[in-house]
């Protein structure tokens, strides 16, 4: 057989060049012009191919010649690309560097081996922010490192500028190597971080907007007819297409017949491969995919169980929360039905992950570890399993950061591992029921079954035996846990029993398993330089912390005298000592606003009086304002304030100065202001104080780092009441790290970046008729409505309650700025909280 299949590999020189990005971009944007695209990835990850899925409405697949042998590969191209339907152009995103393999092996199962087993032009994806002519120099070695290979074209990502991508362009062009096009850095394209990108399947029509926008930009900036010829010039294959069908001839049911084979899913089981579903049902077996964060009952009929990868460890509470679904399946498992368990599914089989309690039907705890557990694997069935006669060897792949500890006796059904790693003995083989064949196959290894049938011919065997003697059988269905009913009462409810009140904290809404809207850090990590400045100084842990550096390199950085700086332990330690220091008579804080300045002032014993803007008028500080706040001695407010994300001028700022009197300006969230306008740092700051933290831009809440900056006196009236070493050597070292010019550099590109994702959510908000105040802050305050809030939850999204803020009730949330792809999840989980007629009227 001959394919006629147009196809390119997406490659890069390394990780983190923006190769799936561009790929998930191409297959978006040619998906758009109407044509089919099958989209595979190279390696093991299950992530990308959820994106894929999203952009071309085909099922993503995996090309690994390690898991399915190279022999399989093309054939499993060709199977792709013919399945449901011909597809018109294959799309294949590379892994790691072009010719970064398995270690050891020369590059087996690198992008380039697939390339060249597939006889597939490749296309490179290269970030040239950090170079110019070099890139073409790069691009060189890469082109003629294998003569096999054919490079075909490039790609340049994250431009600095028109002159900068031109400098690029003309070494590419010297070298003979196509621009097909290149990417500015503030292009606004981009897919969501990996802790928030993964996409439940009932999350896609949310997704499917934010594709739409992807397509739109990829091609405004890449030429897909110039992609389309270099994939066309492909060779075709003469490879017969990969076939799920058994080695031998196997019970074939079908139809009512077939016995259902529970999977997995839902936002906590994610990974598995495609093909394996494809193979139960050749061989007979009827796939049935649930829930097991929300649904309350196995299907109906179910006869075997497959419980696949994911992050069961994230969504632990949730999971050990339905404990009608574990004791069914506690139940069923134990009393023979033939279960396959791979890494996270062998976590939900335990007695306990992180101390939730799990279905407990294998003798052993997990925890979490530094540690993450990477690489492919050989291993070898040590006794007779559910999958493997003893002996048969298999070629996997592990990704976790657990640990599996056994039960004290080591209980009934473990007497057996899985496999035989070169690590040791890994998992679980258990016999249950009242056979002695072993039932449950549980394991840290992930496989692929297309590279070994023989797993899945066994599993099927098992199957319909164990249904011809009607083991397992779940028969009766139990509905789906219902939504439940929310209003405005259900609001007052918060994790681990707390009240709300001034010193409610977004910290308080998150909790396992939720999305996190509720707090405004910028990502779930610090970047890696920072990581690295900080590990640095662990070593110097010793010593006493030393302020005097960093102190100089704020001064610097906001040209200011080093007596008008003051270093604290975050900003709720500026507002500590402001109010102890200070003890002003009649102090003001404007709201809505932060809670802890409130807060500090009536520990101090010197409660302010509140004045509240006008929400419905867009809580701007009038001059009526300004004539209100006569007599007060101390005025607090925030700029951008929290939670309106309202960007005061700096005009209508100075009104508030006056003889007598201090003014605090919360600046926490200025640096995410492109340019940091309408900031009061600077120029005469007699009788000013501002306020700034770097816990929430660099991610590093748990550090607490901030500064006070302004009138040199009031500055030196603070440090006499700051206790010595109040600021640790890690925020000290952040801070001066944040002050570079690096630094300085990355936060305006986040500064950029959280406009554009701003912009997006402030959009979707509106045009859904919800009221959102204009924003310059990372994060947005809308009234969704009484019950919005709880209904998120409930759907698994934890935002930030706005009852505690003076000015605010129940019908108001604060949003903090996400990715796209994120953001639109969380508006069709609003779409659905309105669908269910349960908004407030």
């Amino acid at each position: 057989m001959v394919t006629r299949l147009p196809r390119v590999v997406l490659a890069a020189p390394a990780s983190g060049q923006g190769k799936t990005t561009v790929s998930v971009g191409v297959m978006a944007a040619l998906a758009a012009r109407g044509l089919q695209v099958a989209p595979a990835k190279v390696g093991p990850d299950f992530i990308d191919p959820g994106y894929h899925a999203l952009a071309t409405g085909r099922v993503g697949r995996n090309l690994d010649p390690w898991l399915v042998g190279p022999e399989r590969v093309a054939p499993m191209l060709v199977h792709g690309a013919m399945t449901p339907a011909p597809a018109d152009v294959a799309v294949i995103e590379g892994v790691m560097g072009l010719f970064d393999g398995r270690l050891g092996t020369e590059g087996f199962a690198s992008s380039a081996h697939v390339a060249t087993l597939t006889h597939s032009p490749v296309v490179l994806v290269v970030d040239i922010s950090s170079s110019s002519r070099s890139v073409a120099a790069s691009i060189h070695g890469l082109r003629t490192f294998d003569p096999q290979l054919d490079v075909a074209g490039v790609v340049l990502n994250k431009a600095g500028s028109e002159r900068h991508a031109g400098e690029v362009r003309r070494a590419c062009e010297r070298i003979g190597v196509p621009v097909l096009g290149v990417l500015p850095r503030d292009a606004g394209v981009s897919v969501p971080s990996r802790h928030l990108g993964l996409v439940p399947a009932d999350e896609r029509d949310a997704a499917r907007a934010t594709l739409d926008r992807l397509a739109e930009r990829t091609a405004a900036h890449i030429d897909l007819d110039a992609l389309l010829e270099i994939a066309s010039g492909a060779p075709d294959l003469a490879d017969e297409p990969w076939s799920p069908a058994p080695m031998s001839a196997a019970p074939t049911t079908a139809g009512r017949d077939a016995p259902v084979v529970a999977v997995a899913g839902g936002r906590a089981f994610t990974f598995r491969y495609a093909e394996t579903l494809e193979m139960m049902r050749a061989r007979g077996l009827e796939p049935v995919v649930f829930d097991p964060v929300r649904d309350r009952a196995l299907p109906a009929g179910t006869r075997a169980l497959y419980l696949g990868g994911g992050f069961p460890e994230v969504h632990a509470r949730s999971l050990a929360a339905n404990t009608s679904l574990l004791a069914q399946l506690r139940d069923a498992v134990t009393s023979g039905l033939p279960t396959v368990a791979e890494c996270a599914g062998m976590l939900y089989l335990l007695e306990a992950v992180d101390g939730h309690r799990f279905s407990g039907v294998l003798p052993a705890t997990a925890a979490m570890s530094p540690r993450l557990t990477l690489g492919y694997r050989e291993a070898e069935a040590p006794v007779d399993t559910l999958l493997a006669d003893a002996g048969t060897r298999v070629r996997g792949h592990e990704f976790h950061r657990t640990l599996t500890t056994p039960a004290a006796g080591d209980g009934e059904g473990g007497d057996h591992a899985a496999w035989l790693l070169d690590a040791g003995a890994d998992g679980f083989s258990a016999a249950h029921g009242s056979g002695s064949e072993p039932t449950v196959h549980a394991s840290y290894l992930h496989t692929h079954w297309a590279g070994h049938p023989e797993l899945a011919d066994r599993f099927a065997a098992a199957t319909h035996r164990a249904a011809g003697l009607g083991l397992g059988l779940v028969s009766t269905p139990v509905p789906s846990l219902p939504r439940p009913r929310v209003d405005a009462r259900a609001d007052a409810a918060l994790p681990g029993g707390a009240t709300p009140g001034d010193e409610h904290h977004g910290d308080a809404e998150v909790g396992d398993g939720l999305v996190d809207f509720a707090v405004n850090v910028r990502a779930s990590t610090p970047p890696a330089n920072l990581r690295h400045a900080l590990r640095g100084v662990l070593d110097e842990a010793a010593h006493y912390p030393d302020a005097r550096t960093a102190t100089d390199a704020v001064a610097a950085h906001h040209r200011l005298a080093r007596e008008q700086v003051l270093l604290t332990n975050g900003a709720a330690e500026a507002f500590t000592l402001i109010a102890r220091a200070l003890a002003p008579r009649a102090p003001v804080v404007v709201h809505p606003q932060f809670s802890e300045p409130d807060a500090a002032l009536r520990r101090a014993g010197c409660p302010a009086r509140a004045h509240v803007l006008d929400v419905r008028s867009g809580a701007h500080l009038g001059d009526a304002d300004v004539a209100a706040l006569d007599g007060a001695d101390l005025v607090v407010l925030g700029n951008p304030t929290n939670p309106t994300g309202v960007l005061h001028p700096r005009a209508q700022l100075e009104k508030l100065r006056g003889s007598g009197r201090v003014l605090v300006v919360d600046e926490a969230f200025m640096d995410l202001v492109p340019g940091e306008s309408e900031s009061l740092i600077g120029g005469d700051m007699t009788g000013v104080l501002v306020v700034r933290s770097l816990t929430k831009t660099w991610s590093i809440a748990g550090v607490r780092a901030g500064h006070v900056v302004g009138d040199a006196a009031l500055i030196a009236t603070l440090r006499a009441q700051q206790p010595h070493w109040s600021v640790n050597s890690l925020a000290l070292e952040a801070t001066r790290y944040a002050m570079t010019a690096p630094a300085a550099r990355q936060v305006a590109e986040w500064a950029e970046e959280t406009s554009q994702w701003r912009e997006h959510l402030d959009r979707g908000l509106r045009s859904r008729g919800v009221p959102v105040l204009a924003s310059a802050a990372p994060f947005v305050l809308a009234r969704v409505g009484a019950g919005a809030h709880a209904a998120w939850r409930d759907a698994g999204f934890a935002t930030r309650r706005a009852d505690t803020f003076p000015g605010l009730d129940g019908s108001w949330v604060r949003l903090a700025v996400r990715d796209p792809l994120t953001t639109d999840a969380l508006l069709t989980a609003f779409d659905a909280f309105r669908q269910s007629g349960e908004a407030a009227s």
